[in-house]
């Protein structure tokens, strides 16, 4: 609810029910306007361009009528309500937070002593709030499990249509992950891992990975995920400089392992948004290519911060680890968490398969089972 309205031809002041005041600019509701001739009814989109708005928009009224806001724009004479609910949720007067490496709204870091996220895959099937809470938990710790599933090839396809699409690469729709102890072939090692992402070769990089386990007989082998965000953030308090240039320097990263294929991309190992926020982490030394963007004079300093990323990545403190069961899958959102492997000994097999995803499926399914299913999260 709003209590009062104040404006000028450039502006408008509003005073909502709690005493919190707000300005917007004229051109910035104007564009914004709710109305069947500036947004379709069906979808939202916007039926203007800019260019349709005139170059000389004012306002010539605003009032509080019923607890919302009526703007009429000259030169159109045009009047268009702004309920107080939809204001107050793209308010942008008041000071935003500029810090470099800050982590998003809804996204919480961690490391070992964690419990890995889980979601059960009879009820996720199923339910609302259970699918709900899974998707909730991937978008906010960056991974989750999900347990009780078939052991049947291709399993891994119907978690990917819980929430999106399978995104096909070069490797398929899917892959196979099947290591063999004592195997007969180099190909089915046991050797460990180093936390990693996933194809940061690529440009734009699979947003989420998905492993599904259909055999684990293997001694060992247990998977371990590391928060790329929370490293990040402890190298920043650590040594900022070094942050500054593992975010300032583009990395190189290369894949060609097969005929026809050479990926390449150019991008930092610590990704900001313009305004500082961390969105995302690329780390790989499988794929790394070397670094040919940083200057001279600062590539010592470049490796040293480099190291010192590994360094905590590598930290056993930072891990969290569980063995996956026949039937079991976990899916990692891949431009924030990394993921590795412990090594194998003894007999047994170990057969999983992966496939990639896009987040922004992921967050479309949850964002509207929020608008949609309130009740779900209760």
């Amino acid at each position: 609810m709003l209590r009062s309205a104040t404006h000028d031809p450039s502006m408008v002041t509003i005073e909502f029910a709690n005493g919190s005041q707000s300005r917007f600019h004229a051109i910035w509701l104007r564009d914004n306007a709710l109305d069947p001739e500036t947004r379709a009814p069906g979808n939202g989109q916007r039926l203007i361009t800019i260019g349709d708005i005139p170059a000389t928009v004012s306002i010539s009224a605003a009032e509080v009528a019923n607890g919302d806001l009526n703007v009429t724009f000259q030169p159109e004479d045009k009047t268009v309500t702004f309920p107080a609910s939809w204001l107050a949720e793209h308010v942008y007067d008041g000071a935003q937070d500029r810090q470099i490496g800050r982590i998003a709204s809804g996204v919480t870091t961690w490391e070992r002593g964690t419990d890995a996220p889980s979601g059960d895959w009879n009820e996720v099937q199923a339910y609302p709030a259970a699918k709900r809470n899974w998707l909730t938990a991937v978008a906010e710790y960056g991974f989750a499990k999900l347990t009780g599933g078939p052991t049947e090839p291709e399993s891994l396809l119907k978690v990917a249509n819980l929430f999106g699409y399978v995104r096909e690469t070069n490797y398929g729709p899917y892959f196979e992950v099947r290591t063999e102890v004592n195997p007969t072939n180099l190909a089915y090692t046991g050797l460990g891992l180093q936390a990693h992402t996933d194809n940061p070769y690529r440009d734009p990089v699979p947003t989420l990975q998905i492993l599904y386990c259909l055999e684990n007989s293997a001694e060992g082998g247990d998977s371990i995920v590391v928060d790329g965000f929370r490293a990040a953030e402890k190298l920043r308090d650590q040594n900022p400089d070094g942050f500054a240039l593992l975010a300032g320097y583009p990395a190189r990263f290369e894949y060609k392992g097969s005929d026809g294929v050479c990926l390449q991309s150019r991008r930092p190992m610590i990704e900001l948004s313009p305004d500082g926020e961390l969105i995302g982490i690329r780390f790989n030394n499988r794929s790394s290519a070397p670094f040919v963007d940083v200057p001279f004079e600062k590539m010592e300093a470049y490796y040293a911060a480099y190291r010192q990323l590994a360094e905590i990545i590598d930290d056993p403190a930072m891990g969290v680890s569980f063995k996956l069961e026949p039937g079991e899958s976990f899916i990692v959102d891949n431009t924030r968490v990394l993921h590795a492997r412990l090594g194998y000994s003894g007999a047994g097999s170990r057969w999983l398969q992966g496939c990639y995803a896009d987040k922004d499926g992921l967050l479309s399914t949850l964002a509207a089972m929020q608008m949609t299913q309130p009740e779900a999260a209760e």
